[in-house]
């Protein structure tokens, strides 16, 4: 299952009809046994720009935004696909756009990808499962850095961490999840 986040217009914003067709598609490739491998990518220059701000306050209330932040998101079903998803990052991967990538077992970056977690400057804390897929990436001295400061980490960076699994050029290369049919 190759699955594309396509709203290149917003850098593909982690917004709600975004999130949940990703959700609803990855349930699928859960549930499903046969969809043996997905491949997760973006569209255009930025995989994902993080959360909508368009969107942000838009909830009725705190409790249903508080839900909404915490269970309705793809970190779970990337979680529970961990062994069969391959993540692929370019361009700026910010917020959501490296929480949930995080949870995937294998993530590769293009030389460009830059990574952000600008949350705390913006009185959040990263609400798309940064808090736990992050620190079990890099450790908790080096998620509490990337958290608090917001600044920018490149692919090098990443890769060196441990936050990504390779470094290269995307359009090319073969899915690298092991196991996959080309």
């Amino acid at each position: 299952m190759h699955l594309t986040l396509n709203r290149p217009e917003r850098r593909n914003a982690y917004g709600r009809l975004l999130r949940d067709t990703l959700v609803s598609l990855l349930d699928v490739a859960v549930l499903d046994r046969s969809v043996e491998r997905v491949l997760l990518d973006g569209a255009g220059p930025a995989f994902c720009a993080g959360g909508d701000l368009d969107e942000f306050g838009t909830t009725p209330d705190l409790a249903t935004a508080h839900l909404i932040r915490t269970r309705a998101g793809a970190a779970r079903p990337v979680h529970l696909l961990r062994d069969r998803i391959e993540v692929r990052l370019h361009g700026a991967c910010v917020g959501a756009g490296i929480e949930v990538p995080a949870y995937a077992g294998r993530v590769v970056a293009a030389p460009d990808t830059v990574l952000r977690l600008p949350e705390v400057a913006m009185g959040l804390i990263p609400g798309a499962g940064g808090t736990v897929s992050i620190p079990r990436r890099v450790g908790r001295h080096r998620a509490l850095w990337f958290a608090l400061s917001g600044s920018p980490v490149t692919a090098d960076t990443a890769l060196s961490w441990g936050l990504v699994d390779d470094v290269g050029p995307l359009a090319s290369r073969t899915p690298t999840v092991p196991g996959w049919l080309p």
